[in-house]
């Protein structure tokens, strides 16, 4: 089985990730907005859906996919240290102050 850091190394396994975080979307519109062909499309799709990252539901004769957030728990849990490390620290009181328009009055409490 291939990991879910695997499957998102894809730069168009990405964009389809981008494109489906918007909203859901049958193959065909995912398809145009990539510029990928509708098989090849289908087979990101399918190894995404496979890792648990989309999930796909029938509308009629559309099959519509979506992000499957639960999906992203592993590879979330592996970037928190790296987003916290890229957060900027929270300034407290005095670099507020600091940073404040002398002209400007306080700020309300």
């Amino acid at each position: 089985m291939t990991s879910k850091f695997e499957v998102v190394a894809e730069p168009a396994r990405r964009e389809i990730l981008d494109l489906l975080l918007q909203a859901q979307r049958p193959v065909g519109e995912i398809a145009t907005a990539t510029g990928l062909s509708q098989p090849n499309t289908s087979r990101h799709l399918r190894i995404l859906r496979d890792a648990g990252l989309v999930e796909r539901r029938s509308e009629g004769q559309r099959r519509l996919y979506r992000v499957r957030a639960e999906g992203f728990g592993e590879l979330a849990a592996w970037l928190a240290p790296y987003v916290r490390m890229l957060a900027p620290a929270r300034p407290g009181p005095a670099a507020t102050a600091r940073r404040q328009d002398p002209d400007e009055p306080p700020p309300a409490r």
